[in-house]
């Protein structure tokens, strides 16, 4: 039987917002919550839910929703406005596995983006679900990254966190020195001595690593060193810059597998 939740004091509801509010929390756990109708479905094609809080309402509209797995638990509007991250919620949250990967997951002749400082988490979820669109075998995450997990990333992401693999370097050169014992070549994307895209064939490419760097600053310098190459957006005169995602959403288009 379905239990019932009307109180927001409920311990359960209590442990779901600390999933939702934190990061190491998330991470000590290995579980994530995720929010809304479509980004729930999407995800649990992949991801087997823990547990699901619903709503009567939605529930009604949505009885699919009863064939989710995981422990289920009815909750009044109350309990579902105190769970939610945004100004309407639709009534709809499920505990996820966050599952992630190490270094040693990466294969030759696979395509990663590895993203270097990125602190926006819509732009880590926005290049996440960019790179699941293009072919990319998984996302490489350096140094002081937003966290994928976390409810603006996975909004962004559109449930594609389950469709990629999601990688952790404490360093950016750690995911360099494992590119390159798989042979996949490294590209950094910087605006000083880099050549145009269209230069770049990526056909005839063993793989590829598409570095992405800081919004603010771009990527370090070292990192840029030592990639294998530097590529640019082509721009018009008087433009020196992209925002991360649409800039990353155009390299990985580029280096997208073919």
């Amino acid at each position: 039987m379905t239990e019932v939740i009307a109180s927001r004091d409920n311990e359960r509801v209590k442990r779901a917002c600390k999933l939702r509010d934190s990061g190491a929390r998330r991470a000590a756990e290995g579980r994530f919550l995720a929010e809304g109708l479509r980004l729930c479905t999407d995800l649990a094609q992949h991801l087997p839910p823990e547990e699901v809080y619903c709503t009567q309402k939605l529930l009604d509209a949505h009885p699919e929703l009863a064939a989710l797995g995981g422990r289920h638990f009815l909750v009044s509007d109350a309990v579902a406005a105190k769970l939610s991250d945004t100004k309407a919620p639709q009534g709809l949250f499920c505990v996820f596995p966050r599952r992630t990967k190490t270094l040693e997951a990466v294969r030759g002749g696979g395509r990663y983006v590895c993203l270097e400082h990125i602190q926006d988490p819509a732009n880590v979820g926005a290049l996440l679900r960019s790179a699941a669109a293009f072919g990319f075998a998984g996302a490489v995450l350096c140094g002081n990254c937003a966290d994928p997990f976390s409810p603006k990333a996975a909004r962004a992401s559109m449930g594609t966190l389950a469709k990629v693999d999601i990688i952790f370097a404490d360093e950016t050169g750690q995911a360099l020195a494992a590119f390159k014992a798989c042979g996949i070549p490294s590209f950094a994307a910087a605006l000083q001595n880099s050549v145009p895209l269209e230069r770049v064939d990526t056909q005839r490419l063993p793989g590829a690593a598409l570095l992405i760097g800081n919004e603010g600053n771009g990527l370090l310098p070292g990192t840029v060193a030592a990639a294998d190459k530097a590529v640019r957006i082509p721009m018009a005169a008087g433009v020196e810059s992209l925002n991360a995602a649409v800039a990353g959403g155009v390299l990985l288009w580029h280096f997208r597998e073919v």
